[in-house]
């Protein structure tokens, strides 16, 4: 495993970390018990140290099986986790996969650190991210005055923002970075999904912001397991995705498809974590483990040869052409 600093902290991150939800829901599969306890441990075994959690992942579950597999070695890892949803409310049912009720006032603020500490069984959070914040929710001075409080009061030792549920958010972004200052942004990046992440890039560099960069696969379209879109249980996130988008995703790969093969020395799912490794801006990236195969695959991009110049140039022509579909470059942000 490589690991990289992020700037402004004394952290650094494995270049591939874990995103907890894929054992802590089953939003993108069903895993048994003994097998998100396995992907776990051997993660960590691998030299992933970074762990990228949520308060309402599994309603506090996403927190409490990392501390109950990995807590006993806490002080190797570096756990990000994240609030702002009120899914303490029992009154107000979610329905399926829609947003529960965001709140953002220091009461609960400061209520749902506690809880974070309580459940993850730790006296500090390395990264405390706002989730998936709106834009009057980041122009909120009370709540960033909360988090510098957290911060001296030694509860965290960092705070970013978390941009969601997809890909868009630009305006948030920026003003989370140019004028919040925050720690790290997490954003949506892959080569199905550039943008607005390539606005990002130079700001984060400018404002010494460390990008957390998740999704690389593209709902695993960048895999290369499919030839057509998949057929997912109900409950899968995947399955919201448009059928058309998920059609033309597939299309698109057949154009990428020369960034893999024995020439080059890497499949294609690790040429699409190199591809966000390449941004200098984006200290670690998260994709999506279910299995011990995809964590042997996956973490073992960092190895692979790097993308080219050519070999990136061609892509962000592709991206710029709309790889060839009658469709605009820049997508709008789904809710």
């Amino acid at each position: 495993m490589k690991y990289r600093a992020m700037p402004r902290t004394d952290l650094e991150l494995s270049e591939v970390g874990f995103g907890v939800w894929t054992v802590a829901t089953t939003w993108w599969g069903k895993i048994s018990e003994e097998d998100r306890a396995k992907l776990l441990e051997q993660a960590l075994e691998a030299g992933i140290n970074f762990f990228d959690t949520a308060d309402t992942y599994g309603e506090g579950y996403g927190e409490d099986i990392l501390a109950k597999v990995l807590g006993h070695r806490r002080h190797e890892m570096v756990i990000a986790t994240k609030f702002g949803y009120d899914f303490y409310d029992k009154l107000t049912p979610r329905e399926g996969h829609k947003e529960r009720p965001q709140k953002f006032d220091p009461e609960f603020v400061r209520f749902a650190c506690e809880q974070s500490l309580r459940r993850l069984h730790t006296d500090y959070i390395d990264l405390y991210q706002v989730h998936n914040p709106r834009i009057a929710a980041l122009e909120r001075d009370e709540l960033f005055e909360t988090l510098d409080q957290l911060k001296s009061e030694g509860k965290i030792r960092y705070y970013g923002v978390a941009l969601g549920p997809d890909i868009g958010w630009k305006e948030e972004g920026m003003l989370s970075m140019q004028e919040r200052h925050v720690h790290s942004l997490q954003i949506i990046y892959s080569i199905m999904e550039m943008e607005p992440a390539l606005d990002f890039f130079p700001v984060a560099k400018k404002e010494q912001v460390g990008l957390l960069s998740r999704v690389p696969h593209a709902s695993e379209v960048l895999t290369g397991r499919y030839i057509q879109p998949p057929t997912f249980q109900e409950g899968d996130h995947r399955a919201h995705r448009r059928a058309q988008w998920l059609q033309d995703a597939l299309k698109k790969v057949e154009q990428v498809k020369f960034l893999a093969g024995e020439e080059t020395g890497r499949t294609l799912s690790q040429a699409a974590i190199q591809f966000c490794l390449a941004q200098p801006a984006i200290v670690s990236v998260l994709p999506n483990f279910t299995n011990l195969e995809e964590l042997a695959a996956y973490t073992s991009a960092v190895d692979a040869p790097p993308l080219t110049r050519d070999e990136q140039a061609r892509l962000l022509d592709l991206w710029r052409n709309h790889f060839g579909l009658n469709e605009p470059a820049q997508q709008l942000r789904e809710i």
